[in-house]
């Protein structure tokens, strides 16, 4: 028989009048959404940062139109006829930016009627990915660096240095086309991975800032670039400018969109681009270099404290962006036609990498739809011509760089909630 220190008390029985406590609910897919889209993640942040960019072009566009100003003269007397007005010139400024970078659906009904040809109609899309291909190489060179925590704002020099390497292959060597084209390309590979290289070896050794190094090398390449065409050797043998000599047609990346047609300049380079990008994503994710890369550019100390070597990952970090930028060049220089070389060839595409990295947030996806997407704004305001300024598609991208940036600005002026895991932002380190 046990006693009564045995039992154990009975819990009060519940009464009618006792609060219950509230059954927590699961917040619905519609509340989660709703939650998301009002945060300043990176997500919304980039997509917020386009629209905001593109409301600041709207605005441009009516201020620049004179007939559309006239209008505004008079609002209160009529307001239909100023807000009219606008609308007819951002939208047909828009469509046109549409038409010339993706699709003219005008022309698709003309091809459908016999009136013409699908190269016609695949112009649009073969001028966007023409003017993207570079911007995805340049962009990957910057995003790798970045990953490092290193700013390599020399890609600039990297694209110039791989550009004039794979045109000296291209026309010096008499080889078979399925040799020559990748020894050209290696050549270009070759040449940015070793200038590419300098920054980050200067850093490792002397501690040298790589934007400075990298700036100067900019100017060494861009000056060793004129002074090469001057020479004998590399300038053409049939003009007076300052051009080279074509690359050799065994050295030449094949048309990617010839079977449609003729004048569709878009080159196997992208396809090129592509693969790298994927390239550089399993480099990152699922090699130890990877790992390496991701640990400095997150704790540079932690990593050393580790056993990591940081002055090699520099280099060599620096050496593989400065590759992909040299591979860049190759695919310009061997890709489009006149596949000659002159002291504006490179253009600003080094530099534009940069805005292509920070608006994919330094990931490789994110890059090819940056680069996509300033290719398509360069070959939409070109068509857009006289309308609107060519300039127009510096600016936007300038002010998508700057929301991009600044993420905090754009919580500010959307009143965004701050996400549970924080507000993220690409560093490099010294700034």
């Amino acid at each position: 028989m046990s006693s009564k220190a045995d039992k154990q008390p009975e819990a009060p029985a519940e009464t009618e009048g006792t609060p219950q406590a509230p059954e927590q609910r699961k917040p619905t897919f519609a509340s989660t959404f709703f939650r998301y889209l009002t945060e300043a993640n990176g997500v919304m942040v980039t997509i917020y940062s386009l629209l905001l960019a593109f409301f600041i072009g709207a605005i441009l566009i009516i201020v620049s139109d004179p007939g559309v100003r006239q209008t505004w003269t008079y609002f209160f007397a009529a307001p239909g006829d100023a807000l009219t007005s606008s609308w007819n010139a951002v939208a047909s400024a828009y469509t046109d930016l549409f038409r010339g970078s993706i699709l003219n659906f005008e022309r698709v009904e003309q091809y459908m009627q016999g009136d013409a040809s699908l190269a016609q109609v695949l112009r649009p899309i073969s001028e966007t990915l023409t003017y993207a291909t570079p911007l995805v190489f340049t962009g990957l060179a910057v995003g790798l660096a970045f990953r490092a925590g290193l700013f390599n704002i020399g890609a600039q020099g990297q694209f110039v240095l791989g550009m004039l390497a794979a045109l000296v292959a291209g026309f010096y060597f008499d080889l078979p086309l399925w040799i020559h084209l990748p020894v050209a390309l290696l050549a270009g590979a070759a040449a940015g991975f070793l200038f590419g290289a300098v920054p980050g070896f200067l850093k490792a050794k002397t501690g040298a800032h790589e934007v400075i190094s990298s700036i100067m090398l900019n100017n060494i390449a861009g000056y060793f670039l004129v002074w090469a065409l001057s020479t004998a050797f590399i300038h053409s043998t049939t003009q007076k400018e300052l051009v080279s000599k074509p690359a050799a047609e065994s050295a030449r990346l094949p048309q990617l969109l010839e079977w449609a047609g003729p004048g569709l300049r878009v080159s196997w380079g992208i396809i090129l681009g592509g693969v790298l990008a994927f390239v550089v994503w399993w480099l990152l994710q699922k090699s130890t270099f990877g790992y390496r890369i991701r640990a400095v550019g997150a704790n540079e100390h932690a990593s050393q404290t580790a056993g990591m070597n940081i002055g090699r990952t520099y280099t060599t970090t620096m050496g593989v962006a400065g590759l992909l930028a040299g591979l860049g060049g190759a695919s310009l220089v061997l890709g489009l036609d006149p596949y000659q070389v002159n002291p504006g060839s490179a253009a600003e595409y080094g530099f534009d990498g940069i805005t292509v990295a920070l608006l994919g947030r330094a990931k490789p996806g994110g890059i090819i739809g940056a680069a996509l997407l300033f290719g398509a704004l360069k070959a939409g305001t070109l068509y857009m011509q006289p309308a609107i300024p060519v300039e127009m598609s510096t600016l936007l991208q300038a002010v998508i760089v700057l929301f991009i940036a600044a993420p905090a600005l754009v919580k500010s002026l959307l009143h965004l909630r701050t996400p549970a895991g924080g507000m993220t932002m690409l560093e490099a380190k010294g700034w």
